[in-house]
Order: C-alpha cells, then structure tokens, then sequence
C-alpha cells in the first residue's frame, strides 16, 4: 500500500476480468464498461484482445508494477478508467492492489471466471477440496509444502518452462510418480493440455498461460512429512545443532502460531523451529538470526527444500543483531533456542515483542536454567522439564537411553508489560536444545 492514499478518483475504476476467449468471453456489464472507458490499464496482451469499440486510452503497466500504481492512477484520476485483468482481479489478481491503493468502495470489479475454475470444470476436480500454489512471481520451492500423498494440486504457472521445473521438483522432493497435466490457454478455441508423470517428463515447454494439475503421489522410499510440527529430525541438514523432533513438537505448540504472525527464532542452528513455524500457514513469517555464518546458509538450504523459502535470515550476534529487525516489524513470539546467557539478550527480546505475544526459550545447561528461574519468578508463565527417552539396543535386549532434558519456560507478555528484569547473567554460549 503507498505511504499517502492518492485522491479518490472522480469515477469508480472498472476492474474488468478477461479470459483468454478476449471480447466474446465477456458478459454485457464488462462490455459495456470498456466501452465507455477514456483510459484502458491493462497488460499488452490484455489490450490486445480489445476490438477497435474500446475507443479509450491504451495505457500499459509500468514496470515495477507496484510502486507504478498509485502514479498511474493519480495521473488519470479524472477520466473514466477500466483496468483489464487475467480472469478474476481478485484471485492472485491486479485487484488486490488496487483495492488497498484505493479503497474497495472506489472500484467496480466484473470477474471472469478464473484459470482455477476452468481447469476444475475441465478436470472434474471439486473446486473447494482443491490446492491452489502461485509461482507467479515466487519461487517454485514454496510447492514443496504442499507435497502430501493423495493430494490435489493446481499450480499457477510463470511461463512456459514452469511445467519442467515442476517435474523436477517432485521427484526430487520423492513424488515423481505424480500424474501431471498441463491446461493451455484455458477458456478459448485453443485451449489443450499434455499428460504425463512427473519423473520421466518429457514435454517441450507449451504455451505460456498454462495452469498445472497435479495428483500427488509419493516413490516407496519418500521421506513422510506430516502437516503438523515434528517432522523427521532426518529432513533437516544439520551438524548436531538441531531441536530434535519431540521438543520441536513440544516448543511450536507452546509457539502457538496462527496466520498472518511473526516469528524470531533467536539462535536459528537448523532453522527448525522457523521453518516449522512457516509450514503451520502459507502467511506466517519468520526470521532466523545465527551467528554463524555456515549455519545461516544452512538455514536457508533448509527452508528451501522444505518449502517456505520466504524464510528470512539473519547472519550475527544476539541481542546486537535484533535492533535492526524491531525497525521492521515487531514479532508475534520469540523464540530463543542458544545464546540465553549473551548480557541483555532476555532484555531485548522481551522489549522486541508485541504486547500479548509470546516467548518461548528452552535450554540444557544449569546456568541458562538458572536464569530462566529468575525471569519465571519475575514474570510467571509456565517453567517446564522435557525430557525425552528412546528404546535402543543393550546386548540382546531392549532398553532406555535418556536424552538430556530440556528446561523450557514460555510466557505471555502482558498488554501493558513493565521493564524486563535484568539478572547478571555468566557469559557462556547457550545450547540448542
């Protein structure tokens, strides 16, 4: 959204959805209000679908589009305006931005029906059971959480060369045996699709609207993720420093994400608890800040094979490193997993958080413990011992063996939250637990 809404235009801005059958595709409202427009935004493509009757302005997009909007439509605020949009404008569409820019009541949206519902009519596939996935402008790792036996996939396309890039993704991701049809210029007399499997794909790159249709389906040998915090500590790339699977299970429940939230996983190691943040919904956030510079690039080659390269990492010290992030935005929950003895870190990430939110800190070593028993005291919440057992093999028998127990204390900040303590804490490193 721009800093300073521009002035209300003098007219409602038509938002008009077309479909790749151009004018005769539209309903006689849309027709109409195309007609009478004296400015006509749209994509080149777009006006290109526009009979000569369509007298207005032919104005293209600029480029970036976002930062062009609000200039673009100031400059014409008083004339007529009819933007063109693919399909519906707001599914993935122009209308979002021009709904935030100017306001819903200033727009008047005529939708077409969108590549989604054509490709569902075409399939036969119940629309609302249905997993939509853009990689319009995105990049093609964010599929992979979406990845899950028996599931039903439409991906937006970029280009032609998305299909191939697909493909690739699913086999390596242990879903090449997935059945693949790609639906070409949906809507109009040209309209066809190519079948096939994603493993052994291989179609030349089609045409460029394309929407892809997926039936997932996992190789024997494929590593299961499940939709919920706790995946195998074996789909992360690690050198020991990772919050193994059942705490991890245990520290995003007391995390407690919900849409739209923002997380800070201080001490990121894996980037564990991040990422399993972002999988919980496709519009949580996170940031990963680590120290270490081998580790950070770990994170991120974590975040990407496990489908939420959105994941944003920061490389440096606690508590030095989060004085630039609270400028940005303010989180939801912390959560620190190493470094809690670091002078001032509890400090800064108690101040950092928005009021209500929630911090979650977890450790092994008896002087972090020490000093979550002061910051328990100090501000109540809930002060927790983990610990964690496995069966493994003594001699011919089966036995225990006791992994270390983790202390974990998670409180809610109040909305009117006092100074935080501040303990003398021992400057040691604290453990990823």
């Amino acid at each position: 959204m721009s800093a300073t809404p521009p002035a209300p235009a003098a007219h409602p801005v038509s938002v008009v959805g077309i479909g790749a059958d151009g004018w005769s595709g539209l309903s006689g409202g849309a027709r109409e209000a195309l007609r009478e427009a004296e400015v006509l935004i749209g994509g080149a493509r777009q006006l290109d679908l526009l009979p000569p009757e369509c007298a207005g302005v032919r104005v293209g997009w600029p480029s970036p589009l976002r930062p062009g909007v609000p200039r673009l439509l100031a400059e014409h605020r008083e004339r007529r305006i009819a933007v063109l949009a693919s399909g519906d404008p707001m599914f993935y569409g122009i209308g979002r931005a021009l709904a935030e820019e100017l306001g819903p009541e200033s727009l008047h949206v005529l939708p077409h029906p969108s590549s989604v519902s054509y490709a569902c009519a075409r399939l036969g596939w119940p629309l609302e059971d249905t997993e939509v996935v853009t990689l319009v402008g995105r990049p093609a790792a964010r599929l992979a959480v979406s990845l899950h036996e028996g599931r039903r996939l439409l991906v937006l396309s970029a280009d032609a060369s998305t299909p191939a890039t697909v493909a690739a993704l699913l086999t390596a991701h242990g879903f090449g045996p997935s059945r693949m049809r790609v639906l070409e210029q949906l809507g109009s007399e040209a309209e066809t699709y190519v079948d096939g499997v994603a493993e052994s794909w291989a179609h030349e790159p089609g045409d460029r609207l394309n929407v892809i249709a997926i039936d997932c389906r996992a190789s024997q040998d494929a590593l299961r993720l499940g939709a919920v915090p706790g995946l195998p500590d074996e789909a992360y790339e690690h050198d020991g420093q990772l919050t193994k699977r059942h705490i991890r299970a245990a520290t995003l429940g007391a995390l407690a994400p919900a849409p739209g939230e923002l997380l800070w996983d201080v001490g990121g190691g894996s980037g564990s608890i991040a990422i399993e943040w972002m999988r919980t919904h496709v519009s949580c956030r996170a940031v990963s800040v680590e120290r270490d510079p081998v580790r950070a690039e770990r994170i991120a080659r974590n975040a990407d094979r496990l489908g939420v390269p959105g994941l944003k990492v920061v490389t440096g010290p606690a508590p030095s490193s989060l004085s630039e992030l609270s400028e940005l935005d303010v989180p939801d929950a912390v959560f620190i997993g190493g470094g809690l003895t670091a002078p001032g870190l509890l400090d800064a990430c108690w101040e950092a958080l928005r009021p209500g939110g929630r911090l979650v800190a977890n450790t092994v070593t008896l002087e972090s413990e020490a000093l979550l028993g002061e910051w328990y005291r100090a501000y109540g919440g809930e002060l927790t011992r983990l610990a964690v057992a496995h069966a493994v093999p003594v001699g011919g028998f089966t036995g225990w063996r006791q992994a270390m127990p983790v202390t974990q204390w998670s409180a809610r900040k109040p909305p009117a939250a006092t100074a935080a303590p501040s303990p003398a804490p021992v400057p040691l490193p604290g453990d990823r637990t």
